[in-house]
């Protein structure tokens, strides 16, 4: 089948998430993606638990797809044995510092006058310029720094780590993979190539818009946990039931609480939650706590108002909605092991379809292939 980047070289320097989940996703969409990881022991995701047979399934979903070749970037006349690759690729995904491929003869610069069209994509914490460029830092510090922990953090003697990893993943793969392919459209019309800066903690900014309206524009104070998003309101928070597990109400609109209330019969006096919001929540809370979510949840489905179980990864791999939807039809091994992909937001018309499982690669799987890796 045609694939809309089948014709496009990725060289990947990037290591453990936000690079490689773009590289991903550049490559279920067709195009050639080339590793480049260190000699003996690869990049550091394949250390990571867990493991089948001493592999690591985290680097298995990640780089589904891809091909690998050693290479320490740091020998002598790398550039030069790189320089086929360079020259015939199109993009180039590193994560380094700030600095770092400069000194090793593969920045922007150098790369840019062997391949004036090179799209060149870094992406760091805190982007290539700045008083914060060279800082170290994982997501936690990045949306930290965004203000956006602050909003829902949990208590202050028992904070709450961020359930997801919103600064790598919604601040660094996604942005890089949007304006990749924007790069490749102005390239389309100029010939000429980009380097883009993709900075972490720049990109957890989108996922608190309604903050920045409130808080940055309109300049309200807003307290952890107690926004009208993160707490605040009865009719949009969760509730434990008898057993312990959670009920997401999610019933903003006006029709959808009313459908709710009828579920859990909240007394008419504690329908219009404006009124003393804490005493709503009390209520729904007890009514909620009083029975299992087995209990609720045939009942809440019925009412179609916004309101369910939270469910784990585990059911969640094994909805039915999702099956229907085929979203875990495509496999990867580890190990000869057939396991579910990682499922990403390429729509399927891109991707080739489910067949046998794809494999991630094997350290150095293509030195033979290019002839320029190393193995010490």
């Amino acid at each position: 089948m045609t694939q809309p980047l089948d014709d496009i070289l990725v060289l990947d320097f990037s290591t453990l998430l936000p690079g490689p989940m773009a590289t991903l996703m550049l490559a279920e969409a067709g195009a050639e993606v080339i590793k480049l990881e260190r000699p003996v022991t690869g990049e550091d995701m394949r250390k990571t638990e867990p493991k089948i047979d001493g592999r690591s399934i985290g680097y298995a979903i990640l780089n589904r797809g891809k091909k690998s070749i050693t290479l320490d970037l740091k020998a002598e006349g790398v550039v030069e044995t790189l320089r086929p690759l360079i020259e015939k690729a199109d993009i180039i995904v590193e994560q380094f510092r700030p600095g770092v491929m400069d000194r090793l003869g593969l920045g922007f610069d150098a790369i840019k006058a062997l391949n004036p069209a090179i799209i060149y994509c870094s992406i760091t914490g805190y982007g290539q310029t700045g008083p914060k460029s060279n800082a170290a830092g994982h997501d936690m510090n990045y949306v930290g720094d965004a203000g956006v922990l602050s909003l829902s953090c949990g208590p202050t003697d028992q904070p709450a780590n961020p359930f997801t990893l919103v600064a790598d993943i919604g601040g660094g793969t996604y942005p890089a993979l949007v304006n990749i392919l924007l790069a490749l459209r102005q390239r389309d019309k100029t010939g000429q190539g980009a380097h883009l800066d993709i900075a972490m903690a720049e990109g957890a900014f989108a996922f608190a818009y309604w903050a920045h309206a409130q808080g940055v524009i309109a300049g309200e104070a807003i307290e952890n946990g107690k926004d009208r998003l993160t707490g605040s309101m009865a009719r949009y928070r969760m509730y434990p039931a008898a057993d312990g597990r959670q009920v997401a109400v999610g019933a903003v609109e006006e029709k959808f609480w009313l459908a709710f209330c009828d579920v859990i019969e909240l007394p008419e006096a504690l329908r219009n939650d404006a009124k003393d919001q804490d005493a709503t929540k009390a209520e729904v809370a007890r009514r909620l706590g009083a029975k299992p979510a087995s209990h609720w949840e045939p009942l809440l489905e019925a009412a179609n108002c916004c309101c369910t179980i939270i469910k784990t990864p585990l059911e969640a791999s094994k909805d039915a909605h999702f099956a229907a939807r085929g979203v875990f039809d495509w496999k990867t091994s580890v190990a000869g092991q057939q396991v579910t992909a990682l499922p990403i937001p390429i729509a399927p018309e891109f991707r080739a379809p489910p067949a046998d499982p794809v494999a991630a690669p094997d350290l150095g799987e293509q030195n033979t292939t290019f002839g320029i890796g190393q193995t010490t």
